[in-house]
C-alpha cells in the first residue's frame, strides 16, 4: 500500500495548545487516517526548521523535542514530543540519498511536532526528519524528492511542513485583513496544485505576489518535495485554507 504524503501550513507555533479550525482540521485528518489506513512504520518530516548545508537526516534512536522559537508562553517550551528514531531508516534513506549525512544533533523542531501532536498524539511511530540543504535550487530539491518516492510503498508516511505564504516582517496579530498580494499568491499557488502543473511550483518566484509571500524560500520548500512525491494519477486535495495574521498562509494539501 502507499501511505499519503502530506504538507502542512504550520503557522505560528500556538497552534500546538491552542484550538482553532485548523488544529481541529490536522486532528481529523489523523484520526481518518487512522481508521483507514495501517499504522506507518516511520514518518519522515522535511520541516522549514531544519535549514543546514548539505542534505542531513536525523539519526539519533530517541528523539529530543527542539523549542526553536522565543517569546512564547511557558506552556509552549513545556511541550514534549519525543518519538524513536529510526537508524535503519536514516541508512535506508541514505541508501537512496547518498550523499546525504547521518545527523544525531538535531531531533524534532517545532515544524514537526506542532502538527504530528495533532495528527499522531501518542508519539508512538519512528519519526525522523530530513533537512532543507540551502544551496539547492528549488527544482534539485524537486528531483531529489522523486528519488524518495519509494518509500512511500515501504510504510513511510511522508509529511512537509512550511507555509506557502510566510512573511514575518508584515506579519501583525491586530489585523484581520489579508494583503492582497498573499491572497494572490496563494491563489496563484493552489491552482498550480490542482492543474498539476508542478513547474509553476518549482518555478514559484515567477508568480505574483511571490517576492512578498515568500520573500525567503525554506517554508516554502517542504511543498515541494510533497508535489516531488506525488505519483501519476493521484489527485492532490487542499483540505485546509486559510492566511492569518495578513501574511502567514495555512493551506494544507493532501496527495493520495
Amino acid at each position: 500500500m502507499i501511505l499519503p504524503t502530506i504538507f502542512f501550513g504550520h503557522g505560528s507555533p500556538m497552534n500546538a495548545i491552542e484550538n482553532n479550525y485548523y488544529t481541529k482540521s490536522w486532528e481529523a485528518l489523523g484520526r481518518d487516517l487512522g481508521k483507514r489506513l495501517p499504522k506507518p512504520k516511520a514518518i519522515l518530516v522535511i520541516s522549514a526548521h531544519y535549514e543546514t548545508d548539505g542534505t542531513k537526516i536525523t539519526s539519533g534512536e530517541q528523539q529530543k523535542t527542539i523549542h526553536d522559537f522565543y517569546g512564547f508562553p511557558q506552556k509552549l517550551f513545556d511541550v514534549k514530543y519525543e518519538p524513536r528514531g529510526s537508524f535503519e531508516l536514516a541508512k535506508r534513506v541514505q541508501k537512496l540519498l547518498p550523499e546525504i549525512q547521518l545527523d544525531d544533533s538535531w531531533g524534532i523542531d517545532h515544524g514537526a511536532w506542532s502538527v504530528l501532536l495533532r495528527t499522531h498524539p501518542k508519539a508512538d511511530v519512528p519519526t525522523l526528519q530530513l533537512s532543507i540543504d540551502k544551496n539547492k535550487s528549488p527544482r534539485e530539491h524537486y528531483e531529489l524528492a522523486k528519488k524518495l518516492q519509494i518509500l512511500r510503498g515501504e510504510g513511510v508516511l511522508i509529511i512537509g511542513s512550511g507555509n506557502i505564504v510566510h512573511n514575518l516582517r508584515m506579519m501583525n496579530s491586530n489585523i484581520r485583513r489579508v494583503y492582497p498580494w498573499a491572497i494572490q499568491f496563494n491563489d496563484a499557488v493552489t491552482k498550480a496544485i490542482a492543474e498539476d502543473d508542478h513547474e509553476k511550483i518549482i518555478e514559484f518566484k515567477k508568480l505574483a505576489g511571490a517576492r512578498e509571500s515568500a520573500p525567503t524560500a525554506e517554508h516554502f520548500i517542504p511543498l515541494i518535495y510533497i508535489l516531488g512525491l506525488q505519483k501519476k494519477n493521484e489527485a492532490a486535495e487542499i483540505f485546509c485554507e486559510g492566511i492569518e495574521m495578513g501574511s502567514i498562509g495555512m493551506t494544507s494539501v493532501k496527495i493520495s
